[in-house]
């Protein structure tokens, strides 16, 4: 069964086409990678998949027991997201918040999803430190778990290794394939890394403005986009 699936899809931004007529749909355990140029329609399409814009047309729609507050975001980081003066265990309990209800308190069960993925990004022994005083990587490994602790079934992820060497890079794109393959996590990331894309990805997106490409990864080294795309 699908877990989204995007119907004749077009999104506008004051009152203009950003993208038109797109559809596709993803299983349970698919990751996907939104590529394209700056402008194509990426973050547009993201906000489309959070609920946070409306489709001018067509139909945005989750399945397999799946709903928005339910997904796990991880946003491109601000300045001031970057200097946010929380604890590291604060940060990653607040993505249990669509699952406690109505009590004003953390329960037994939000501090132990909490917990369990500290352990499961091994920032356990980060649990009490500022969040603005870790380095960027272990920041985005925070952000990775307060995002596990909303969601047990999508990650949407928003150029998540901007501003990160490229050997921290490589550790958060295996950790990514590590969710998705161990705990058949769903995975939709907005990349410009088009090389690494391909190479973790098992679905390709690109947008120019129009649906370009969609599927398989395989499909999209041998289609002439690609070959533009990725020669520049």
């Amino acid at each position: 069964m699908a877990i989204l699936e995007c119907t004749d899809v077009t999104m506008s931004y004051e009152g203009v086409n950003v993208f038109e007529h797109l559809s596709f749909s993803l299983e349970r355990g698919d990751y996907l990678c939104i590529l394209g140029e700056n402008g194509s329609g990426k973050s547009t399409l993201m906000k489309g998949l959070l609920g946070l814009l409306k489709p001018s047309s067509g139909e945005i729609k989750y399945s397999d027991g799946l709903v928005k507050s339910e997904i796990g975001y991880l946003p491109q980081q601000s300045p001031v997201q970057r200097d946010f003066p929380a604890s590291v265990y604060e940060v990653v309990l607040s993505g249990t918040l669509n699952r406690k209800g109505l009590s004003p308190f953390y329960g037994r069960r939000e501090r132990k999803l909490a917990d369990d993925n500290l352990k499961r990004l091994s920032i356990t022994h980060l649990k009490n430190s500022c969040y603005r005083d870790l380095s960027g990587g272990q920041q985005q490994r925070v952000l990775l778990a307060r995002a596990l602790c909303a969601t047990k079934s999508l990650l949407l992820l928003d150029e998540p290794v901007t501003g990160l060497d490229p050997v921290v890079s490589a550790e958060f794109y295996g950790l990514i394939s590590e969710l998705n393959h161990d705990d058949k996590i769903t995975v939709i990331m907005v990349s410009h890394d088009v090389k690494q894309s391909v190479a973790a990805a098992t679905h390709i997106l690109h947008l120019e403005n129009k649906t370009c490409f969609f599927g398989m990864v395989d499909e999209y080294k041998k289609s002439s986009i690609s070959d533009q795309f990725m020669n520049k």
